[in-house]
């Protein structure tokens, strides 16, 4: 994505910066979704692996990319705090 889309970009919850995801977040992230550990804000389980993400500057929120578009949308963001 580009360096200037992803300076405008923020969290619709938060209004914090995104930044892609890290290739280890995402493993372990992928991995939890493989074992049916994942919600979306709707409660609702994450059945498919994500390719790309977006997280909070805090590394808190995540919204997945699908082909090639950010889903910023707040009820299909994905709390982070579940792979603890």
């Amino acid at each position: 994505m580009r360096k200037k889309i992803m300076s405008m970009l923020c969290c619709p919850i938060t209004h914090s910066p995104l930044s892609k995801i890290t290739e280890k977040k995402l493993t372990a992230l992928n991995l939890a979704i493989g074992k049916g550990l994942i919600i979306d804000r709707d409660k609702k389980i994450i059945k498919m692996k994500l390719s790309d993400a977006l997280v909070t500057e805090d590394g808190m929120m995540l919204y997945a990319i699908e082909d090639g578009i950010p889903v910023l949308l707040e009820n299909r963001s994905i709390s982070l705090d579940q792979l603890d």
